[in-house]
């Protein structure tokens, strides 16, 4: 029998930061009692939790209790422990999701790959002599041919959440040979490690391949960001838009394209501005992308007055984000 479990009685459930290596090698059904410390620490928001006595194990074990969930970042702690799909892991995958937008809406609307550059596989047969196997190459990021790369670009790994440098100048770049190892060891550092338990067990990240992709830079001026839009889907369909033009400067439309004035933080600028053509490019865009997911947020960013597609994000924020809306997006969030 499941009982609810009070947050307020998780005194062995220590406050973070917890070490990585902890939390990788935490048993799974552990995940949901961490989760919920970590959860309340971020929001304020208590996150419903059952427990049962396993005979089996002699043991507590805890699952999120979904009847209990109401808000839209209760639901998606629950959709990051429950439920991923292959299809979503494929879609988090930088590299891979690649594949997946030019099936559903054609490569036009892609960011250029220069390079990707993966992991050779080796292994020593009996004879001594090697071939493919799980031993993995000592540092990818030296295999990075920098001599076909054009003067500004972003390295990332396709595996993670901001794991990425942008270089704005090759030439200089590559002269500074303290920098450039602060990044080659960086990068190693995080093709090593599996980010779901750096983002809040956004179990979406779990299992995922690491690889190197490289990027264009595409700015109109160099040192000042594209102006993004995010479309934040529910079952194939957009319910809110947010197009930004700075680090805190926002429109917000609802459903119907109209301006509303409701903030997704504190610190945001809204700005009453119409929707114009590329948001309403967005609409028929995003339903495609979307269709296949309970939620997903759509990211676009602006170039040359032209749409490129960035991401598809399964867990906002890890939903840890205070979200100031009237319209309850957890509403939305309906069968999962």
């Amino acid at each position: 029998m499941w009982n609810i479990l009070n947050l307020y009685k998780q005194d062995k459930c220590s406050n973070p930061p917890w070490d990585y290596n902890f939390l990788l090698n935490l048993e799974e059904s552990e995940y949901p009692r961490y989760l919920a410390k970590l959860f309340y620490l971020k929001t304020g928001e208590e996150l419903p939790l059952l427990k049962a006595w396993s005979f089996k194990s002699g043991e507590w074990k805890y699952k999120i209790n979904k009847k209990k969930l109401t808000t839209f970042n209760q639901k998606i702690q629950w959709i990051k422990l429950y439920g991923i799909t292959p299809l979503m892991r494929d879609c988090t995958d930088k590299v891979k999701v690649r594949d997946f937008v030019r099936e559903k809406i054609g490569d036009e609307y892609l960011k250029p790959a220069l390079q990707i550059v993966r992991n050779e596989k080796l292994e020593v047969r009996s004879d001594n002599s090697i071939s493919n196997s799980s031993l993995l190459t000592p540092n990818l990021f030296d295999k990075v041919d920098f001599e076909k790369l054009p003067d500004s670009f972003v390295i990332k790994c396709n595996h993670g959440c901001k794991w990425h440098y942008i270089i704005k100048n090759k030439e200089e770049y590559l002269k500074n040979k303290r920098l450039v190892d602060i990044t080659r060891r960086n990068i190693t550092g995080w093709l090593e490690q599996d980010y779901s338990f750096w983002g809040g067990f956004e179990m979406q990240y779990h299992g995922i391949e690491p690889k190197i992709l490289i990027e264009p830079l595409l700015r109109e001026k160099i040192n000042i960001k594209c102006k993004q839009i995010q479309v934040y889907c529910f079952y194939g369909y957009p319910k809110l838009f947010v197009k930004f033009y700075g680090d805190s400067s926002i429109s917000l439309y609802n459903e119907n394209l109209e301006f509303i004035n409701d903030i997704l933080s504190p610190d945001d600028v809204k700005i009453n501005n119409s929707a114009d053509y590329l948001i309403k490019q967005t609409v028929d865009l995003s339903k495609k992308l979307s269709k296949d997911f309970i939620f997903v947020r759509v990211d676009w960013m602006i170039y040359n007055n032209k749409l490129f597609f960035e991401e598809l994000t399964f867990s906002p924020y890890s939903g840890f984000k205070n979200f100031l809306l009237k319209v309850k997006l957890g509403d939305f969030i309906h069968e999962y």
